[in-house]
Order: structure tokens, then sequence, then C-alpha cells
């Protein structure tokens, strides 16, 4: 099964997918961790990124495709994939559209969630994430058990530098200007699958395994 799971900057796309990959036995790819990665080991792409990342800004097109379709390649892609964070612009997604050609992979479904501005800044700005381990929390929708504490590996919690409100309303401006456009274009392709993100996260899963489910059969 192959999928797109896409959204705006705290749509939830990451807590979905690690439950989605699990649904149905296919790695989650996020281009977030991959640069996030690169960041942490310092490399020239990384350094370039970070600048770029804090600024609410992406990483241009030419090294995200290669970055992906290096990803896609390898082994553990051969029986699907559920793909985090891109393409986010008409111009990634054609090029998408030719690396998966070239790899003889037909595209199955585009998750998109849909949530208000006002859920994503309060949702974003409340974030937390380990250390240690990478798990996410949010101080109002699923707090740890002992404050600044991941309640997996005891590690101590800690706020990315990008997740305040005025980073993230650039972010979301970038992503309506840039992202949005998507929705039209794999809605032209009959690939789109609309999915209520406002709701519990739990209603929310079984409404996306119901429409890939639906999909996938016809």
């Amino acid at each position: 099964m192959h999928l797109i799971i896409m959204g705006a900057p705290g749509s939830g796309k990451g807590t979905y997918a690690k439950v989605l990959k699990g649904i149905f036995a296919v790695p989650h790819i996020s281009t977030g961790e991959m640069f996030r990665k690169a960041i942490s080991e310092g490399t020239e792409l990384g350094k370039l990124a970070q600048s770029l990342i804090d600024k609410g800004n992406f990483v241009p097109d030419e090294i995200t495709n290669e970055l992906v379709k290096r990803r896609l390649s390898e082994s553990d892609c051969k029986n699907g994939f559920l793909l985090d964070g891109y393409p986010r612009n008409i111009a990634q997604a054609k090029a998408f559209t030719e690396i998966l050609n070239e790899l003889n992979i037909s595209l199955d479904a585009v998750i998109n969630l849909n949530v208000t501005d006002e859920e994503i800044i309060k949702r974003i700005v409340n974030r937390r994430l380990c250390s240690k381990c990478g798990a996410g929390f949010n101080t109002i929708t699923m707090p740890p058990k002992k404050e600044g504490i991941c309640d997996l590996c005891g590690s101590p919690l800690y706020t990315r530098a990008d997740d305040n409100e005025e980073t993230v309303k650039v972010r979301l401006q970038v992503y309506n200007e840039q992202t949005k456009p998507l929705v039209e274009y794999y809605e032209a392709l009959n690939k789109l699958l609309d999915i209520n993100s406002n709701q519990p996260i739990d209603d929310a899963i079984k409404d996306i395994v119901k429409a890939v489910e639906d999909k996938c059969s016809h």
C-alpha cells in the first residue's frame, strides 16, 4: 500500500502515521525526521536545513526530491510506504510522480488531514518532545504523567525552537501558499481522502482506515 499523509503543521501527521504504519504494515517515511537527523549529525545539508527551518521555511525541492527517491528505493519500501511531509508543493508533486514512474510504483491514496488554524497553533505551542527517545506529548491534550519528564524513558522533555506562535503563523502562511494547492492536484487525480482531524485521534484513525480500505477495494 503506497500512501501519502498530508496536512498543515500540527495537523497530526506524525502522530497518526505512527499508528497507521502498524495497521497497514508499511514503513513511515518522514522527510522532517530525515532532515532532523542531518541537523543532529551536523552535516552540510543539516546546517542548511536548520537555517531554513528556524525561519519557518522549507528545504529546496531538488535536495528533498533526491532524498525521497533514495529512501523509496530501499528494500523495506518494497511492499509500500506511508510518506509524511512530502510533497509540499506542486513542483515536488510533479517530481514525485516521475519518481514513482521510475520506480514502477502506483500511488494508492493521499490522506488529507483537515484542522483549523486556531487548533493548530494551540497544539504546536504546547507540544513537547523527549530529548532521548523522541516521544511526543502535549501539555493540554496529552500531558506527561510527570511535568517535563517522558513517560516512556524518564528523560527531560523539550520544546522545539520553531514551536512558537510567531513561527507557527509563518509556517501556516507558507503551507497555505505552497501546499494547499496539492489538495486540488490530488483531488483531480482521484487520490484524495479528506479526514476531519479536529476530532479525537482514535476517531480520526478509524475514519482513515475505513477511507483507505474503501479506496483500495475499488
